[in-house]
């Protein structure tokens, strides 16, 4: 049975941007993640060892966000390419990977970019 694990509203403290600045001070990040895998094992064995850990998912969300990069499409790329090569039961990954408060010049609530990706298995 086909379905979807989200992990919603991670927020991070992180160092990515174009600017200098940015990559020193840093800003708040915000990163949503839906996993599509089949829970069928899952739903009726009730064991963590039939589906995905979200806890350790979100491990390493965090220590992929932890390294600094100019621009976040890079960030949101590393992230579901290590999802999708640490989880083989993962079939696809969409990430919606937020700057907060962006340094623009105005107020500007968030930038984000959006995109899924399906395993090449």
């Amino acid at each position: 049975m086909k379905s979807i694990i989200a992990i919603e509203g991670m927020e991070f403290y992180a160092h990515h941007g174009c600017f200098p600045e940015e990559r020193i001070i840093g800003t708040w990040f915000n990163v949503d993640l839906y996993m599509s895998l089949d829970t069928l094992r899952a739903q009726e064995s009730d064991s963590l060892e039939d589906t995905l850990n979200y806890a350790e998912v979100y491990t390493k969300v965090k220590a992929e966000m932890a390294i600094s990069s100019k621009l976040i499409e890079h960030v949101a790329r590393r992230i579901v390419d290590r999802v999708l090569a640490d989880y083989p039961i993962v079939e696809k990954v969409k990430i919606k990977l937020s700057k907060l408060n962006p340094p623009l010049g105005e107020r500007i609530r968030e930038v984000n970019i959006t995109f899924e990706k399906e395993a090449t298995r």
